[in-house]
Protein backbone atom coordinates (compact mmCIF):
# COMPACT_ATOMS: atom_id res chain seq x y z
CA UNK A 1 0.00 0.00 0.00
CA UNK A 2 1.15 3.35 -1.10
CA UNK A 3 1.25 6.78 1.14
CA UNK A 4 -1.52 8.43 -0.75
CA UNK A 5 -3.62 4.99 -0.44
CA UNK A 6 -2.66 5.17 2.73
CA UNK A 7 -3.55 8.71 3.43
CA UNK A 8 -6.72 8.53 1.67
CA UNK A 9 -7.92 5.57 4.01
CA UNK A 10 -7.04 7.57 6.98
CA UNK A 11 -9.40 10.53 5.43
CA UNK A 12 -12.21 8.86 4.44
CA UNK A 13 -12.09 7.19 8.27
CA UNK A 14 -12.24 10.58 9.49
CA UNK A 15 -14.70 11.80 7.23
CA UNK A 16 -17.14 8.63 8.35
CA UNK A 17 -16.20 9.39 11.74
CA UNK A 18 -17.15 12.65 11.77
CA UNK A 19 -20.49 12.26 9.94
CA UNK A 20 -21.55 9.36 12.12
CA UNK A 21 -20.54 11.35 15.62
CA UNK A 22 -22.21 14.88 14.35
CA UNK A 23 -24.40 14.86 11.84
CA UNK A 24 -27.56 12.97 14.55
CA UNK A 25 -29.16 14.56 17.02
CA UNK A 26 -26.89 14.90 19.30
CA UNK A 27 -28.68 16.07 22.43
CA UNK A 28 -31.11 13.21 21.85
CA UNK A 29 -28.40 10.71 22.05
CA UNK A 30 -26.50 11.50 25.12
CA UNK A 31 -29.70 11.44 26.93
CA UNK A 32 -30.76 7.45 25.45
CA UNK A 33 -26.93 6.94 26.86
CA UNK A 34 -27.27 8.45 29.71
CA UNK A 35 -30.10 6.06 30.45
CA UNK A 36 -28.84 2.95 28.96
CA UNK A 37 -25.34 3.57 30.90
CA UNK A 38 -27.42 3.20 34.10
CA UNK A 39 -29.32 -0.14 33.50
CA UNK A 40 -28.51 -2.26 36.09
CA UNK A 41 -27.90 -5.85 34.73
CA UNK A 42 -24.53 -7.12 35.35
CA UNK A 43 -24.65 -9.64 32.09
CA UNK A 44 -25.73 -6.90 29.81
CA UNK A 45 -22.61 -4.71 31.31
CA UNK A 46 -20.28 -7.75 30.36
CA UNK A 47 -21.76 -7.90 27.03
CA UNK A 48 -21.66 -4.04 26.26
CA UNK A 49 -17.44 -4.53 27.81
CA UNK A 50 -17.13 -6.98 25.52
CA UNK A 51 -18.41 -4.72 22.47
CA UNK A 52 -16.46 -1.68 23.63
CA UNK A 53 -13.55 -3.94 23.84
CA UNK A 54 -13.29 -4.64 20.16
CA UNK A 55 -13.46 -0.79 19.09
CA UNK A 56 -10.92 0.95 21.81
CA UNK A 57 -7.99 0.18 23.91
CA UNK A 58 -10.13 -0.02 27.41
CA UNK A 59 -8.51 -1.60 30.31
CA UNK A 60 -9.62 -2.36 33.72
CA UNK A 61 -6.72 -4.13 35.40
CA UNK A 62 -6.38 -0.84 37.73
CA UNK A 63 -10.07 -0.60 38.56
CA UNK A 64 -10.75 -1.03 42.56
CA UNK A 65 -13.86 -3.25 42.09
CA UNK A 66 -13.44 -5.93 39.01
CA UNK A 67 -17.43 -6.00 39.09
CA UNK A 68 -19.38 -3.89 37.35
CA UNK A 69 -23.26 -3.41 37.41
CA UNK A 70 -23.56 -0.97 34.74
CA UNK A 71 -21.62 0.78 32.16
CA UNK A 72 -22.02 4.10 34.42
CA UNK A 73 -20.30 2.23 36.97
CA UNK A 74 -17.48 1.26 34.46
CA UNK A 75 -17.57 5.02 32.96
CA UNK A 76 -17.31 6.47 36.48
CA UNK A 77 -14.77 3.51 37.86
CA UNK A 78 -12.68 4.29 40.90
CA UNK A 79 -9.09 3.28 40.63
CA UNK A 80 -7.05 1.01 43.35
CA UNK A 81 -5.10 2.63 45.86
CA UNK A 82 -1.70 3.64 44.22
CA UNK A 83 -2.54 3.47 40.66
CA UNK A 84 -2.08 7.01 39.65
CA UNK A 85 1.08 7.97 42.19
CA UNK A 86 1.05 11.84 42.02
CA UNK A 87 4.69 13.26 41.88
CA UNK A 88 6.02 15.25 44.74
CA UNK A 89 7.88 17.89 43.35
CA UNK A 90 6.85 20.89 44.55
CA UNK A 91 7.37 22.71 41.68
CA UNK A 92 5.13 20.38 39.70
CA UNK A 93 1.73 21.06 38.40
CA UNK A 94 0.54 17.09 37.64
CA UNK A 95 -1.97 16.40 34.91
CA UNK A 96 -5.56 16.44 36.76
CA UNK A 97 -6.45 13.29 34.36
CA UNK A 98 -5.27 10.72 32.38
CA UNK A 99 -5.15 12.09 28.76
CA UNK A 100 -4.04 12.30 25.21
CA UNK A 101 -2.13 16.01 25.08
CA UNK A 102 -3.29 17.68 22.27
CA UNK A 103 -2.85 21.33 21.32
CA UNK A 104 -0.43 22.93 24.02
CA UNK A 105 2.12 26.13 24.71
CA UNK A 106 1.77 29.64 25.35
CA UNK A 107 -1.17 31.51 25.00
CA UNK A 108 -0.92 34.20 22.35
CA UNK A 109 -3.01 37.48 24.22
CA UNK A 110 -6.26 35.72 24.07
CA UNK A 111 -5.67 32.94 21.31
CA UNK A 112 -4.87 29.77 21.48
CA UNK A 113 -5.29 26.48 19.13
CA UNK A 114 -8.12 23.55 19.35
CA UNK A 115 -5.78 21.89 16.70
CA UNK A 116 -3.44 22.95 13.96
CA UNK A 117 -4.38 25.39 11.67
CA UNK A 118 -8.01 26.00 14.08
CA UNK A 119 -7.27 28.87 16.67
CA UNK A 120 -9.94 30.05 19.14
CA UNK A 121 -10.28 33.05 21.90
CA UNK A 122 -10.59 32.80 25.45
CA UNK A 123 -13.37 35.43 25.49
CA UNK A 124 -15.25 32.94 23.57
CA UNK A 125 -14.37 29.44 25.87
CA UNK A 126 -14.69 31.36 29.22
CA UNK A 127 -17.95 33.55 27.89
CA UNK A 128 -16.33 37.04 28.68
CA UNK A 129 -12.65 39.12 27.77
CA UNK A 130 -12.92 39.58 31.79
CA UNK A 131 -13.46 36.15 32.43
CA UNK A 132 -10.07 35.12 30.29
CA UNK A 133 -8.02 38.02 31.85
CA UNK A 134 -5.96 36.07 34.13
CA UNK A 135 -4.62 33.54 31.47
CA UNK A 136 -3.77 36.61 28.70
CA UNK A 137 0.16 35.43 27.68
CA UNK A 138 -0.22 31.97 29.60
CA UNK A 139 0.24 28.63 29.25
CA UNK A 140 -2.47 25.96 28.49
CA UNK A 141 -2.29 22.09 27.50
CA UNK A 142 -5.86 20.33 26.08
CA UNK A 143 -6.10 16.97 27.58
CA UNK A 144 -8.62 14.86 25.40
CA UNK A 145 -9.95 11.78 27.65
CA UNK A 146 -11.17 9.02 25.35
CA UNK A 147 -14.08 6.68 25.83
CA UNK A 148 -11.56 4.10 27.56
CA UNK A 149 -10.21 6.06 29.92
CA UNK A 150 -10.11 6.38 33.50
CA UNK A 151 -12.98 9.43 33.67
CA UNK A 152 -12.28 10.84 37.42
CA UNK A 153 -10.38 14.18 37.03
CA UNK A 154 -7.89 15.75 39.87
CA UNK A 155 -6.48 18.95 41.65
CA UNK A 156 -3.53 19.36 39.74
CA UNK A 157 -1.58 21.53 42.85
CA UNK A 158 -2.67 22.38 46.46
CA UNK A 159 -5.20 25.12 45.80
CA UNK A 160 -8.72 26.27 46.97
CA UNK A 161 -11.65 26.24 44.06
CA UNK A 162 -13.36 29.34 44.39
CA UNK A 163 -15.93 29.29 41.19
CA UNK A 164 -17.45 27.34 38.98
CA UNK A 165 -19.11 29.08 35.71
CA UNK A 166 -21.52 26.24 33.92
CA UNK A 167 -21.69 27.39 30.03
CA UNK A 168 -24.97 25.78 28.18
CA UNK A 169 -23.88 24.57 24.36
CA UNK A 170 -23.95 22.00 22.31
CA UNK A 171 -22.81 18.38 22.35
CA UNK A 172 -20.58 18.13 19.20
CA UNK A 173 -17.81 15.40 19.36
CA UNK A 174 -13.96 16.76 20.28
CA UNK A 175 -11.94 14.14 18.92
CA UNK A 176 -9.42 15.11 16.09
CA UNK A 177 -11.44 14.64 13.26
CA UNK A 178 -14.15 17.32 14.31
CA UNK A 179 -11.61 19.41 15.54
CA UNK A 180 -10.19 19.73 12.13
CA UNK A 181 -13.59 20.21 10.88
CA UNK A 182 -15.30 22.53 13.20
CA UNK A 183 -13.96 26.27 14.11
CA UNK A 184 -14.14 27.51 17.80
CA UNK A 185 -15.79 24.11 18.45
CA UNK A 186 -14.95 24.07 22.55
CA UNK A 187 -16.79 27.09 22.58
CA UNK A 188 -19.86 25.67 21.17
CA UNK A 189 -19.82 22.63 23.61
CA UNK A 190 -21.58 22.80 27.57
CA UNK A 191 -18.65 23.21 29.29
CA UNK A 192 -17.80 24.03 32.90
CA UNK A 193 -15.39 27.12 34.08
CA UNK A 194 -13.19 25.74 37.37
CA UNK A 195 -11.24 28.45 38.90
CA UNK A 196 -8.64 27.54 41.68
CA UNK A 197 -6.71 29.78 43.74
CA UNK A 198 -2.91 28.93 44.42
CA UNK A 199 -1.52 30.36 47.82
CA UNK A 200 0.73 33.08 46.69
CA UNK A 201 -2.73 34.35 45.00
CA UNK A 202 -2.13 33.25 41.24
CA UNK A 203 -5.44 31.85 39.22
CA UNK A 204 -5.53 28.68 37.43
CA UNK A 205 -8.83 27.45 35.19
CA UNK A 206 -9.66 23.61 34.38
CA UNK A 207 -12.44 23.71 31.47
CA UNK A 208 -14.23 20.74 31.28
CA UNK A 209 -15.51 20.49 28.09
CA UNK A 210 -18.79 18.30 27.45
CA UNK A 211 -19.01 16.30 24.30
CA UNK A 212 -21.14 13.55 21.90
CA UNK A 213 -22.41 10.61 24.33
CA UNK A 214 -21.40 12.58 27.35
CA UNK A 215 -24.32 12.22 29.67
CA UNK A 216 -22.74 15.14 31.98
CA UNK A 217 -19.88 16.36 34.45
CA UNK A 218 -20.20 15.76 38.14
CA UNK A 219 -18.44 17.40 40.80
CA UNK A 220 -17.94 16.71 44.22
CA UNK A 221 -17.88 20.36 46.14
CA UNK A 222 -19.54 22.26 45.66
CA UNK A 223 -22.36 19.43 44.62
CA UNK A 224 -22.97 19.78 41.15
CA UNK A 225 -24.12 18.17 38.78
CA UNK A 226 -23.46 19.30 35.29
CA UNK A 227 -25.65 18.80 32.04
CA UNK A 228 -27.89 19.94 29.06
CA UNK A 229 -31.23 19.71 31.34
CA UNK A 230 -29.62 21.46 34.31
CA UNK A 231 -31.77 23.96 36.06
CA UNK A 232 -29.27 25.69 38.45
CA UNK A 233 -27.60 28.60 38.84
CA UNK A 234 -24.94 29.10 36.25
CA UNK A 235 -22.43 31.27 38.11
CA UNK A 236 -21.82 29.37 41.35
CA UNK A 237 -19.40 30.97 44.03
CA UNK A 238 -17.18 28.44 46.38
CA UNK A 239 -14.39 27.84 48.90
CA UNK A 240 -12.96 24.38 48.79
CA UNK A 241 -9.53 23.58 49.84
CA UNK A 242 -8.04 21.13 47.55
CA UNK A 243 -4.54 19.53 47.59
CA UNK A 244 -2.26 17.89 44.94
CA UNK A 245 -4.03 14.61 43.27
CA UNK A 246 -7.83 15.12 45.39
CA UNK A 247 -10.67 13.62 43.32
CA UNK A 248 -12.63 16.74 41.77
CA UNK A 249 -15.18 14.93 39.90
CA UNK A 250 -15.79 12.91 36.93
CA UNK A 251 -17.06 12.46 32.99
CA UNK A 252 -19.95 9.86 32.14
CA UNK A 253 -17.65 9.51 29.30
CA UNK A 254 -14.59 10.56 27.25
CA UNK A 255 -14.17 14.45 26.67
CA UNK A 256 -11.74 17.31 26.92
CA UNK A 257 -10.24 19.06 29.82
CA UNK A 258 -8.16 22.70 28.82
CA UNK A 259 -5.69 23.67 31.52
CA UNK A 260 -4.70 27.16 31.98
CA UNK A 261 -2.44 29.06 33.77
CA UNK A 262 -1.04 32.49 33.87
CA UNK A 263 2.21 33.79 32.53
CA UNK A 264 5.45 32.75 34.81
CA UNK A 265 3.93 28.71 34.50
CA UNK A 266 5.59 26.46 31.42
CA UNK A 267 4.90 23.33 30.25
CA UNK A 268 7.46 20.47 31.00
CA UNK A 269 10.18 19.80 28.22
CA UNK A 270 8.43 16.10 27.16
CA UNK A 271 5.01 17.63 26.90
CA UNK A 272 4.04 17.59 23.18
CA UNK A 273 0.80 17.10 21.06
CA UNK A 274 -0.12 12.90 21.38
CA UNK A 275 2.05 12.36 24.41
CA UNK A 276 0.34 10.01 26.34
CA UNK A 277 -0.27 11.17 29.92
CA UNK A 278 -1.89 9.72 33.05
CA UNK A 279 -3.20 11.81 36.10
CA UNK A 280 -0.74 12.89 38.69
CA UNK A 281 2.65 13.04 35.67
CA UNK A 282 4.34 16.16 36.11
CA UNK A 283 2.92 18.35 33.18
CA UNK A 284 3.86 22.27 33.81
CA UNK A 285 6.17 23.63 36.44
CA UNK A 286 5.31 26.27 38.78
CA UNK A 287 7.28 29.84 39.02
CA UNK A 288 9.83 29.69 41.66
CA UNK A 289 7.54 32.12 43.90
CA UNK A 290 4.58 29.79 43.91
CA UNK A 291 6.92 26.75 44.21
CA UNK A 292 8.17 28.03 47.00
CA UNK A 293 4.97 28.60 49.08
Amino acid sequence: MNIKTMRDGVLLHEGLNFVLTNRIPRLAVNRAIGWFSRIESPWLTRLSVAVWRWFTDLDLSDAREQRFGSLHAVFTRELRPGARPIDPDRSALVSPCDAIVGACGDVQGLRVLQTKGFPYTLDRLFGSAEAAAPWRNGCYATLRLTSSMYHRFHAPVDARMEHVTHIRGDAWNVNPSALKRVPGLYCLNERAVIRLRLPDGESLALVPVGAILVASIRLHAPQLHLHQRYEGADEIACDVPLHKGQELGWFEHGSTIVLFAPPGFVLRPHVEPGLRIRMGEALMTLPVHAASR
